[in-house]
Parts: structure tokens; sequence; C-alpha cells
């Protein structure tokens, strides 16, 4: 066993120990109200700006994109100045960006306010996990994760159905205004948050980035999220889109991934109480298979009900898979977790960027059977690597699980 493999894949026994603080949702909330209110808003922000369909989603792109890179640099921000204090300089440069997005008067001008805002959310997330990591017991872990999930849920599902609406009956402006705002609020907020100590020191900022060269292990955890990255959030940028092109309104197609954010709620759950008994590898394989199901139900057809199956997949696989490989993350280089956190959501929307790039003319042609046949295609890929390569991280005594 490498000496990175510090845990087993067994389920851990339920302990009492300290949780993490609400306020760490909301920070999700936020960053995940900002990030999905552009998806259904595609086609009116092609419309308003009259630009082809193509650009603007390269536009959201640009937004995945700057929020994969910036990941690990966050990631070093936070080791050397702290996690909170790195979570309020971001969300009010997050503040300032989100707001200018909302005068954008060109596709380029769009594209680069919000890929600023992108780079500035990135820290969101990240520094909430990194958060958890250091501040509750490995036992507790997933299941905090699975909580922070809810806060990312209602950041989804308000995102979808009120960007849309907004979209349809006011201004697509309107919402990046609201998150913009809302970032404003929690950097107040954050001010009372306990400063975890600091546990990680390096002699030079490559040393983590060195050590996670070095580990197998969590090489593979970062492509797994790359693929996942590709998966889910390719599919989630879509699938509005997708749902308008088989004729329904925007208020609809946002509704559809509203659902989602439900799902996800919903599913979050169910999910935590399976974890504490359930091996990782298979809450993976669940989510996989969850995957690859709403992928292929769209692949078929496009209609605003099949859409709500699928969403309800997608939320499934979301809570499933990606809190299981968001908490590998947080165990595979303790040392280094602050960068394999960062590293990993890096992966994860760099992922998604390449996905837009590669949907976006796609989506043009409205070949959208193509987009997802493709993605139920990754996903089984996905799902087989991640369940092999999970299990065999565990080593032996991770398949005596019951």
């Amino acid at each position: 066993m490498h000496d990175d493999q510090v845990m087993t894949d067994s389920p851990p026994r339920p302990s009492r120990g300290p949780r993490a603080p609400r306020q760490l949702q909301v920070v999700a909330f936020a960053s995940t109200l900002d990030r999905f209110a552009m998806p259904p808003m595609l086609i009116a922000m092609a419309y308003d700006l009259g630009a082809p369909l193509s650009v603007i989603i390269n536009a959201a792109g640009a937004y995945f994109l700057a929020y994969g890179l910036m990941q690990p640099v966050w990631g070093m921000v936070s080791d050397r100045i702290g996690l909170v204090r790195t979570m309020r300089i971001a969300l009010s440069l997050a503040a300032v960006s989100t707001t200018v997005a909302a005068f954008a008067q060109s596709p380029l001008s769009l594209g680069v306010t919000r890929g600023l805002t992108g780079a500035c959310f990135a820290a969101a997330v990240p520094a909430s996990l990194i958060y958890i990591g250091d501040t509750v017991s490995t036992d507790r872990r997933q299941p905090e994760v699975t909580r922070l999930m809810a806060g990312v849920a209602l950041g989804t599902g308000l995102a979808s159905a009120g960007a849309g609406a907004l979209a349809e009956f006011t201004s697509w402006r309107v919402a990046f205004v609201l998150t913009g705002l809302i970032a404003l609020c929690l950097v107040a907020s954050l001010g009372r948050l306990p400063q975890p100590p600091a546990v990680r020191k390096h002699s030079g900022v490559l040393a983590p980035l060195v050590a996670v060269a070095r580990s197998g292990p969590t090489r593979l955890v970062l492509g797994l999220a790359f693929l996942e990255g590709m998966v889910l959030l390719g599919v989630l940028t879509v699938l509005p889109t997708a749902v308008e092109a088989s004729g329904a309104s925007a208020s609809v197609a946002g509704a559809v991934t509203a659902l989602y954010g439900v799902a996800v709620f919903g599913f979050a759950r169910l999910v935590g109480a399976l974890a504490h008994r359930t091996r990782a590898s298979r809450l993976i394989a669940l989510g996989a298979a969850a995957a690859a199901a709403g992928c292929g139900l769209v692949t078929l057809s496009r209609s605003p009900a099949v859409a709500l199956a699928a969403a309800c997949f997608l939320g499934l696989a979301w809570v499933s898979m990606h809190s299981s490989l968001q908490t590998w993350a947080t165990e595979v280089l303790p040392g280094a977790r602050a960068t394999v956190v960062s590293a990993f959501a890096g992966a994860l929307f760099l992922g998604s960027a390449v996905a837009a790039q590669l949907a976006g003319g796609l989506a043009e042609a409205q070949r959208y059977a193509q987009i997802f046949g493709w993605a139920t295609v990754l996903a089984i890929v996905l799902g087989m690597f991640a369940t092999r390569g999970r299990t065999r991280w565990a080593g032996p005594e991770g398949e005596a699980g019951p």
C-alpha cells in the first residue's frame, strides 16, 4: 500500500464530533447560484446580444475554464493567508465582477466578465471543502460533505428556475446583480467564521504541487474529476438549451434543471445515511449508473417530461458519485489537502469547459442526440475507472465491507 493510502474503503462507524459551520452551506449556495444561472439564459443572451448560440456557450465555457484554472491558485493562497480570509477576498471580487457582467454589451465583454467571475468564485466551494477536511473527523467527513451539497442543491434549483423565469419575463441581467449582492452579504457574514489552525506548512510554493504530481492515486482522482466535469457539468450546461430546442419556453427549460437541484437536495440525506454503512466504491458505482441513465434518456428525447426524469438521475449521480470523489480528494494526500482539493475542483471545471467547447458547435446545429450519446459513453467509462480505482486504493481490507 502507498504511503498516501491512509484510509480504507470500508464504511466508517458514525461518531459524534464537530460539524461544519452552516455558513459554508451558504457559500456553496452563492457560488452555485451564480454558476447555474447562466445555462437557462443562454438563448436569451444570444438573442439580446445578437450573437450565435455557440458564441454564448463559449462565454459560459470561459467561466468554467477560469473557475478551473484558479482552483490551485486559491488553494495555495489559502495555505498562506488562511481559509476564511481567502473566501472573503474572493467573494468581494466576485461581487464586483458578476455585477459588471450584468452590464455586458457584447459577447466579448460577457465572456471576459464572466471569466473573471468564475476566477473569483473559484475559491468558494474548494475552501469550504478544505475547511471541512481540516476541522471534521474522518468518520464524519462524507456526511458533512454531503450536507454541503444541500447548499449546492438549493443554489442549483433556485438558479435554474429563477434565472429562466427572469430571462423570460424581465432580463437575464438581473440574475447577475442578485448574485453579486448575495456575495457581498457573505463577505460580512464570514467575518464571524472561526479560522481553523494552520495545518500545512511547505518549504515553498511548489512543494505541494510536487507532492501531488508524485502521488499516483492523487493523479487518478484528478483524472476522474476531469471526466466527471465533462459528463455531469457538461450535460447540465446544454440541457436547458436542448429542452428549449424541443419547443419549450425558457422558464420551462429552467424548471427542468431546477428539478435537478431538488433531486440533489432530496438524495443528499439518503446518501449521507448510506455513507455510514456503504463502501465508497459502491456509492460511486451507483452514481455512475444514474449518470449513464440520465444521459441515455436525453439521447433519446429532449421533451420536458423526459428531461425531468433525466434531471432526477443526474441529481442522484451528483450526490452519490461526486460527493464520494470529493471526499476521496480530501483523504488521498492529507499533507497537501488544500492543493489536492483545489486541483480536484480545477480538473472538474476544466472538464466542463472542454465539454462546453466541444458541444458548442453541435448545439448550434441542434445535434443534441450526439452530445448526450457521447456523455452516456463517458459516464460508463468514468464509472468503471472510478469504481475500480477507489476499490484498489482502499486495499484488500476495503473489500471486506458489508
